[in-house]
């Protein structure tokens, strides 16, 4: 086995393993209750289909965690008076502090973190990261690898320290 599949494989058990209890909370922020809160503390006040677009999921299970999210004062739900057919969802003060307290305890924990691994670790480990992921943006299973041109003009589009 290459070092490629031994990395993959290693790599693949550890973000699929249920081990950490923290990457499986912090993998919630992604979606559901505390996606919508974090995007519409960003974004602003959304419709249904906005916020379902945006967390790459159905009508329904919007729905839902929007009923979820209004019975705790989170968010509310009104027509838009410019439009009757649309809903518009807003956070709440509630909402806010919930978002921005999710935000706060994510960061503090990632930080201790950071702490632990030392600034150069965590800088390489940034570094590896940001640079994993423009290969994952650019490398589409089922298509053609990409070519050197278009993997220069991918990293091209980093912001460059200076």
């Amino acid at each position: 086995m290459g070092f490629e599949q031994e990395a993959f494989e290693t790599l693949l058990a550890n973000v699929m393993s249920k081990r950490s209890l923290a990457a499986k909370h912090y993998s919630r922020y992604g979606s559901g209750e505390p996606f919508v809160l974090r995007h519409l503390r960003k974004q602003g006040t959304s419709t249904p289909s906005q916020l379902a677009s945006a967390l790459r999921s159905s009508s329904g299970r919007i729905s839902a965690v929007l009923s979820s999210l209004e019975k705790k004062g989170f968010v509310t739900r009104e027509v838009d008076v410019k439009d009757r057919r649309n809903i518009l969802v807003s956070i709440t003060d509630t909402g806010l502090e919930q978002a921005l307290k999710d935000r706060d305890e994510a960061r503090s924990a990632i930080c201790w973190i950071f702490t632990q691994m030392g600034e150069r670790r965590t800088r390489d480990f940034v570094d590896l990261v940001t640079e994993f992921h423009v290969y994952m943006s650019i490398c589409k299973p089922g298509e053609p690898r990409p070519t050197r041109e278009e993997i220069e003009k991918a990293f091209a589009s980093l912001p460059h320290d200076e």
